[in-house]
């Protein structure tokens, strides 16, 4: 179980740490084409209005596919993980079963042996009052 746990837990730090990873070169690749015209000598207002318009246009689609991919995996890594989950509760609750089963076995077994020993004791008092009975007459 406990390897379950951190074999989850390394998926997840792996899948966090790239995931932060593309998160921060995807606002690195924006910010850089966000300023960009900013940085280009000689443009014309008109011309830089257009540029940006695209420039703008192109990096909102690159975070927006940036954001789905990200959050794709991270979808499909919690998708696993309950399945694993669902799976577990089947199995646990199942394995509940089982024991309650063995227990109420053990019930009905430790009745069976205290009935047996009370019937020993009884047959054990008997004799003794007999054998004492047959010494005192």
């Amino acid at each position: 179980m406990n390897a379950i746990r951190e074999k989850v837990e390394s998926i997840e730090e792996d899948t966090n740490l790239a995931a932060v990873s593309e998160v921060e070169a995807g606002i690195r690749d924006f910010v850089r084409n966000d300023v960009a015209y900013l940085r280009r000598p000689g443009t014309t207002p008109s011309t830089g209005e257009n540029a940006l318009e695209s420039t703008t246009e192109a990096t909102v689609n690159n975070v927006n596919s940036l954001i789905q991919r990200v959050a794709g995996t991270s979808l499909a890594e919690i998708e696993n993980l309950i399945s694993e989950l669902e799976s577990l509760r089947d199995l646990l609750h199942a394995e509940g079963q089982r024991v309650q089963r063995e227990i109420s076995g053990y019930a009905q077994l430790s009745q069976a042996a205290m009935k047996s020993t009370r019937m020993i004791a009884d047959n054990v008092t008997q004799w003794k009052r007999a054998a004492d009975g047959l010494r005192n007459s």
